[in-house]
Formats: structure tokens, C-alpha cells, sequence
């Protein structure tokens, strides 16, 4: 305090004092004056150190050595929650004295006028600074270092990464400049900086006497979908997913949890050791290991479905111990199907053990195998000559292939589909899932195909058609398509016959066309091949033929006749002469050859 306060004066009149006269034998203008000496003397807009006498939730109460103390709000003094009496804090002179008498301060512009000098001398003196982290904002925090707004990256709070910003806010943190620009007057700061430094040493003796199988203990630092990141003490180690379970890990966060401590084993490191490799399931024994012995081939399992490919699913029978179910094992049906069409992920099934290696850690399995082959008694239940409904699995240009039951396939030759259509392709004929009727013709068990027959359901036709289309007779046709080779021509009862080019001229010379309706003669009938070869320009040819020879027959009669006649003329006279003559034997002889 001041000496006015601290010290007597020495010349006081103690007995004017007891009299009432308290101005004695200097004057109130001595006195005043004399007070006003023993106060420090102050300008406004001026910083000066003051101690605070006096607190409170709401305000600090600071002793400049003034005629009065100055108030100041707490809320100046959030970034130094340790504050107390007595404690020596700068003060800026906003007013001397307002219009209650009151005297004006503020620590905040007191900080803030000499704050960049501090902040560029703790940058260039590498010093620890505190700082009160005000809100959250972008990327990061804003700090009150000395007044003046710092930005805190997010990546420079901690060493691990921060999943939740806000419990830092209010925070009063130790940090350390880390970048100034005085153009834009910006501060970036950081606290990460002062973890590092004293990690940094514990990082050094780690890394020393790291070796590959030592086992350590570390916490979880991060997780993402490839693996985790283990803190060991200041030095990151990574466990790959496939060094997480001997069984199948679908995320990592199955198997372990942020800030969970756990012991790894040390797999490989860089030279710099940098990249520390780690494993969890190194600690436990291989699932294979501990298989029961007795388990062979051709026995039952039971396990979930734990990864589905196209050509298969992965059974894990026991923790860490899998068997492939191939698709081909999945049904006794030859077709080529996906495995998502019998299992799913998840799926618990019982298998039958095909093949175990426990050397290479391999196991195959089949699911087909808890049935019955239908192939066994395929004589018994299938003779050749029943009948049965199949369903359309796919075409080939030759056939179509159906399935009677699962496992159960035949092909119909594209010949059997039809007794009397010409078919070029089975999709004509029918398509793929219909159900269509089918016979037995042959069966060949090694292979595993019947030979089905759809047209046998059927009585042949052409044991009719024989006797209805014979050569040489005609019918009535329309033609249907015309090829490079000539037509394809429909005829009555559903049956089709061909026609070549030249068997196409009209009478008038023109040729036929598609879609027109003519006679056409039948000039070769095949049974056994199912052909008929028709023509209509024979029609007219054979007519006009007919004509001509019986105009030839007729011709050749008359000629005959006359030549008879001519040839009987001078054999009835010459007798008559030589009957004149008197040769009436050879005249009789003449007459009896023309008789006869």
C-alpha cells in the first residue's frame, strides 16, 4: 500500500485533532496535495502491473497504488483458473474514473497490447505458454494465448487421434508456439508438441530394445478396416486384420476395442523401426492344432457359413478351422449354378468330410453327399420307355438339355423335339424353365445322361403321310420361305416339303414367291429322312408331255393305217391283172394274208 497508509506523519497535530480541528496547522490543500504525492500517477491507455487484492465468481478487485481500485471481470481470467490474491496481473487503463468513480481496468487489452511480443518470444525461445481453449471451430480449437485468438489444429491436441473436441473446451492446456504469421496475425499452437517431447525418449529406449517375437504390452490407438494401431509407449505398431483371429474377421472392431489394452507379439520391423509389424493371434495356439485327432474323411461335420464365392462356400467347423463346400458339391445336378442359390452367410449346415489335410490345413467338404445318389437305381426309376415332365435347363444348337429331377439330366436331340416341323433351333420350339413331356430312349449311366425323346410321345406320322403324299400325286401348298436353295413349302396335316428353283417356274415362265399358293406334284417321298420333294412346274411339263406323245401315238397310228392302206392297193390289183392273165393262185394267196 502507500506510505500514506503505512506510516504516521510525523508533524500531525494530535491535539487540534481532539479539539475538532482535523486540518491543524496545514490546510485541506496541503493535505490533498500531500495524498496525492503518495499515489502512483497514472495516464489512461497506459499498461502498469497491479496485485490483486480481492475475488470473487464475478470480478477481481486490482490495487494499482491509486486513489481507487480498479474492477475486472472473471471472465478476463478464464485462460488462468489458478489465479488468486495477491497474485501480480498487467492491467490497461480504459478510464480514471467514470461517472460512479470508478476506476477502469482490463487485464484482456493488457494482454493483448504486449501478447505478440511474448508469443514471438516464446516461438523464438522454443517456451511453454498457457493457453484457455475458448470453442471449437474448423479443423481444430481456438485458444486464448495472452488475448490474442490462437488456432489449435485437431491434429495437434494429442499424439492419438481425438474422437471427441468438446471435453477440451473451458480447458486451460499447456502449449507451444509452433507458427506466426504477422502478416494476418495468425498463431498456431499446439500441445501434441510438448507430448511428443516427452515421449520422444521413451520412444528412443522402446525402439532399442525392440526384437522380433518380444512381446509387449500396447493400447489401441486407432482401428480402420484394414487393422489396428497398437501405441506401444510412444512408438505405433500395426496389426494386419489376418493377424487379428485364426478364424474369419470381417471388421476389426469384432475383435477389439478403442483404448483397450492387450499384449501383441512383435512380427517384422523396418530397418529405421519405423513399421513395427504386430500379431494378436501369434499368442494363442493355431485352431488346427487342437482339431480332434480321430476326425477322417467321410465323417459328419456341423459349422456356419462364414464367406460365400461363386464357385463355393468357406464352413468354419470349429474356431479358425474352415472347409470348402465346392458348388459341385453342393448338388448331385451337373448344371453349372453359383453357390449363392443353396447357401448364405450364415447358414448352419452339416457337411460330409471329402478330403483333410492337416499338414497343408486343408479340409473339403460336400453337402450332396447326405443324399441318395439318384444315379443308383436310375434303371429302376427311369426305365427306358416311360414317360415323365421334365424342366428346360439351356439350349445347345443341337438339343435341349432338362433336368426330370435334381441331379437327373437328359438331352432331347433336336431331331425327337417334332414328328413333322422343320426346327432350326430348340429356343423355337420351346424355352428355357418350361416343363415339357418327355420319353426315356436311352440311358447312360457312366456319364450321367439320359437320352429323351418329346416327339415319341407322339404316333409317327409318316407311316400316313406314305400313303397320302406318294409320288406322283398332287397337292395343294403354300410356300413358306424362300432359301438359296430353293422353298420351303406347307402342306396339308402340318407337313412341309422343298422345292428346288426349278421346280418353282410357273407355266407362264414367272417364279413362285413367298406366301403363294400353287399344286405341286410329289417327286420323292423319304420316310426314314422325313423329306418330300415337290414340284409344281412338273404339273404342266408332265401335261404337256402327256400331249405330245399321245399326239405322237396318234400320229404314228395314222401313219400305220396308211401305209396299210397304201400297202394294200397294189397287191388287189396286180391279181386282178394277173387274174386276167390267168394267175388265180397267187391272187388267193394275197387275199389270205391281208385277212390275216
Amino acid at each position: 500500500m502507500n506510505e500514506l497508509q503505512n506510516s504516521p506523519i510525523a508533524d500531525f497535530d494530535w491535539e487540534a485533532y481532539e479539539h475538532g480541528d482535523t486540518k491543524g496547522e496545514r490546510s485541506h490543500e496541503e493535505l490533498e496535495h500531500a495524498y496525492e504525492e503518495s499515489l502512483n500517477s497514472v495516464k489512461d491507455k497506459e499498461v502498469i502491473e497491479g496485485t490483486i487484492i480481492a475475488l470473487n465468481k464475478r470480478e477481481a478487485v486490482v490495487n494499482i497504488d491509486y486513489k481507487s481500485d480498479g474492477i475486472i471481470p472473471m471472465s478476463e481470467f478464464r485462460y488462468n483458473p489458478d489465479i488468486k490474491v495477491g497474485d501480480k496481473v498487467e492491467v490497461f487503463i480504459e478510464n480514471q474514473e467514470d461517472r460512479k468513480g470508478q476506476l477502469i481496468l482490463s487485464h484482456k487489452k493488457a494482454r493483448a497490447s504486449r501478447s505478440w511480443e511474448r508469443i514471438n518470444a516464446a516461438l523464438e525461445n522454443n517456451e511453454i505458454i498457457k493457453g484457455y481453449i475458448k470453442c471449437r471451430t474448423k479443423g481444430g480449437m481456438i485458444v486464448d494465448v495472452f488475448g490474442i485468438e490462437a488456432f489449435l489444429p485437431g491434429s495437434q491436441i494429442d499424439v492419438k487421434p481425438i474422437r471427441d473436441y468438446d471435453i477440451f473446451v473451458g480447458k486451460t492446456m499447456e502449449f507451444r508456439v509452433v507458427k506466426i504469421n504477422e502478416e494476418f496475425r495468425n498463431v498456431v499452437v499446439s500441445h501434441k508438441a510438448l507430448i511428443e517431447a516427452e515421449l520422444e525418449q521413451q520412444k528412443r529406449e522402446i525402439i532399442s530394445k525392440l526384437e522380433k517375437g518380444q512381446v509387449l504390452e500396447g493400447t489401441v490407438k486407432n482401428i480402420t478396416s484394414y487393422g489396428v494401431f497398437i501405441d506401444l509407449g510412444g512408438v505405433d505398431g500395426l496389426i494386419h486384420i489376418t493377424d487379428l483371429s485364426w478364424g474369419r474377421v470381417n471388421h476389426p472392431s469384432e475383435v477389439v476395442a478403442l483404448d483397450q489394452k492387450l499384449n501383441v507379439v512383435i512380427l517384422d520391423f523396418d530397418n529405421d523401426k519405423k513399421r513395427i509389424a504386430l500379431g494378436l493371434k501369434q499368442l494363442h495356439p493355431h485352431p488346427w492344432d487342437a482339431l480332434d485327432a480321430d476326425l477322417k474323411v467321410g465323417d459328419k461335420v456341423k459349422g456356419k457359413v462364414v464367406v460365400m464365392a461363386d464357385y463355393g462356400a468357406f464352413l468354419e467347423v470349429a474356431p479358425g478351422v474352415e472347409g470348402l463346400i465346392h458348388v459341385s458339391e453342393m448338388s448331385w445336378s451337373q448344371h453349372l449354378r453359383s453357390a449363392q442359390e443353396f447357401l448364405k452367410i450364415g447358414d448352419e449346415v452339416e457337411a460330409v468330410i471329402l478330403t483333410l489335410d492337416r499338414n497343408e490345413r486343408k479340409m473339403s467338404l460336400g453337402i450332396k453327399q447326405l443324399k441318395k445318389d439318384p444315379w443308383e437305381d436310375i434303371e429302376v426309376r427311369y426305365p427306358i420307355g416311360s414317360r415323365h415332365t421334365a424342366k428346360v435347363r439351356n439350349f445347345t444348337n443341337f438339343g435341349v438339355f432338362v433336368e426330370i429331377e435334381e441331379g437327373v439330366d437328359g438331352l432331347i436331340h433336336i431331331s425327337d423335339l417334332s414328328w413333322t416341323k422343320k426346327i432350326k433351333h430348340p429356343s423355337e420350339f420351346t424355352q428355357v424353365g418350361a416343363d415339357i413331356e418327355v420319353e426315356v430312349l436311352q440311358i447312360d449311366k457312366d456319364n450321367r445322361r439320359l437320352s429323351l425323346g418329346h416327339k415319341q410321345l407322339e404316333e409317327n406320322p409318316w407311316d400316313v403321310f406314305e400313303t397320302v403324299f406318294t409320288v406322283g400325286s398332287v397337292h395343294e401348298g403354300t410356300i413358306i420361305e424362300m432359301l438359296e436353295k430353293g422353298a420351303v413349302v406347307a402342306l396339308p396335316y402340318g407337313v412341309e416339303g422343298f422345292a428346288t428353283p426349278k421346280h418353282l417356274v410357273k407355266e407362264d415362265g414367272s417364279q413362285a414367291k413367298v406366301d403363294e399358293k400353287l399344286n405341286f406334284k410329289v417327286i420323292e417321298f423319304n420316310k426314314d429322312s422325313k423329306r418330300i420333294i415337290l414340284s409344281h412346274s412338273r404339273i404342266f411339263e408332265d401335261e404337256a408331255r402327256a400331249e405330245k406323245q399321245a399326239e405322237r401315238k396318234a400320229k404314228r397310228q395314222s401313219t400305220s393305217a396308211r401305209k396299210a392302206e397304201e400297202a394294200a392297193a397294189p397287191a388287189a390289183t396286180t391279181p386282178l391283172e394277173r387274174t386276167t392273165l390267168g394267175d388265180i393262185d397267187a391272187l388267193a394267196a394275197l387275199k389270205e394274208k391281208l385277212s390275216k
